[in-house]
């Protein structure tokens, strides 16, 4: 958990032609994206042109009783949003969606992502006046829409305007008075789908699985660069900003998504066993059992365990009442913190050879707290493999990977990482070997090779640790 990475934002949009039930289906597509932030949460709805929306800190189920979404009233058209800031701190300004109000009307705008140059269009912004009232990119993502709209005759054309001076990573919904737009960044860092729903509601979502909990058949991804217009004329495509480029973030299929989400066409839960197999092939150790760290560390410990022949056990029991952003404790209260969500079954591995499989090793010190673990419950060695490569970099397009100077494997080797964590054994997947995970060259990975897609040099730093914040989701 503490030095575990944290995902971004999940976003979720729906447009009803003929019903009013929007603001249930947002509740429940935000409930099968809450393991994408657990920080903070909000639904936007309208009624007619009217906008009505609640936003707050926790979680979807502690923010959106039935009394508060009743309140939110009915509507044909919602948006929804979770959030976990990686850039922009927590501010309530901060939280999603942003709901702005302008001369030409009013929309709502949820984001996942990051930009790269939202420092620049932030001073551009404010140099001409504008008053920021939070601090995430998002807002300038906003304001850059609104600018364009004053000029243009329709949002979409606004946003198709704005588009090229907004660098980075950006999957977005918007929500006017009469559609729902869908727009990605020409990279494609970021997931977005469409799906539809049996009586013709058209849901736009970050994962596949959101569509499922809605009763909606997946459609297709939305394209990089592209911007979908759902209005009641039906769906359309504007692919002026399509590239054909298409650099998803490769930690979406190791750690972010949900097993059951199928991302560009490529299973989630097949890229983990692949991961798995690919460790057992280029990394075997004799041992007696195979397990896995919950949640993302379980396909990739069956795929491990698949290919060589080692038992599959189950390792461990995860407390499913806190989530992956449970409340960080003191320093001397973290030791006790692991136990709490995670526990060692002991007749799995006492007196056994264990391969312990994660997605990541961040600062070592959760991992070095889990090999503890499994040696104080009788395991008589702990081999670990990461199904991800070592962290080296800063990640720059929505993932909260940590500066360099606070990621353990830009100050150790493997075996130095070895030795810190307490194992018998460590390797890592190869950076080579990701196109093996989901068959496919087309990823950003950045963080492990330090070659991004697109010039990070005016990003700023991204030391969570030592530095204030001030840019988000």
């Amino acid at each position: 958990m503490f030095d575990k990475i944290h995902e971004e934002c999940g976003v979720f949009g729906i447009f009803e032609k003929n019903k009013c039930n929007a603001v249930q289906s947002v509740y429940f597509g935000l409930y099968a994206l809450q393991h994408r932030g657990q920080e903070s949460c909000g639904i936007a709805v309208c009624n007619d042109g009217v906008f009505t929306h609640r936003k707050a800190d926790g979680l979807v189920s502690e923010v959106f009783t039935s009394h508060e979404l009743d309140g939110l009233g009915k509507g044909n058209i919602a948006v929804g949003h979770v959030r976990y800031s990686t850039t922009g701190g927590k501010n309530h300004n901060n939280i999603q969606p942003l709901v702005i109000r302008h001369v030409k009307g009013n929309l709502a705008l949820v984001h996942n992502g990051n930009l790269v140059n939202a420092s620049e269009i932030r001073s551009d912004f404010e140099l001409s006046g504008a008053i920021f009232h939070g601090t995430s990119d998002t807002e300038a993502i906003a304001y850059s829409i609104v600018r364009e709209r004053l000029s243009s005759a329709s949002t979409e054309e606004a946003i198709e305007k704005a588009m090229p001076d907004i660098k980075g990573a950006y999957s977005c919904i918007v929500m006017t008075a009469t559609k729902l737009i869908a727009f990605r960044d020409p990279d494609g860092f970021r997931p977005l789908c469409i799906g539809k729903t049996p009586d013709g509601a058209y849901v736009i979502a970050s994962e596949s699985c959101a569509l499922d909990s809605v009763g909606a058949v997946f459609i297709r991804d939305v394209m990089a660069g592209e911007i979908v217009v759902v209005s009641d004329e039906g769906l359309k495509s504007i692919t002026t900003h399509c590239s054909g480029k298409n650099n998803i973030c490769i930690f979406e299929y190791i750690y972010f998504a949900r097993p059951d989400s199928v991302i560009e066409n490529k299973s989630v839960h097949r890229a983990r066993i692949n991961a798995g197999r690919i460790l057992a092939e280029r990394f075997p150790v004799p041992a007696d059992v195979v397990i896995g760290v919950p949640d993302s560390g379980l396909d990739s410990a069956l795929g491990y365990s698949q290919a060589s022949g080692i038992p599959y056990g189950t390792g461990f029991i995860k407390n499913k009442y806190i989530g992956r952003s449970f409340i960080q404790p003191s320093q001397n209260q973290r030791e006790s913190a692991v136990r709490i969500k995670l526990n060692v079954i002991g007749e799995t591995v006492r007196n056994k050879r264990v391969v312990m499989i994660d997605d990541s090793i961040v600062r070592g010190t959760t991992c070095a707290r889990i090999v503890r673990l499994l040696r104080e419950a009788g395991a008589e060695e702990v081999h670990v493999r990461i199904s991800a490569p070592p962290f080296i970099h800063s990640c720059y397009f929505g993932t909260d990977i940590d500066s360099e100077e606070n990621l353990i494997a830009c100050r150790y080797d493997t075996d130095g990482i070895r030795d810190y964590i307490g194992a018998d054994s460590l390797a890592f997947l190869p950076a080579e070997e990701l196109s093996g995970i989901i068959g496919s060259n087309n990823f950003c990975n950045g963080c492990f090779t330090g070659n991004y897609p697109v010039d990070v040099s005016g990003a700023g730093s991204k030391n969570k640790f030592d530095l204030p914040i001030h840019n988000n989701a």
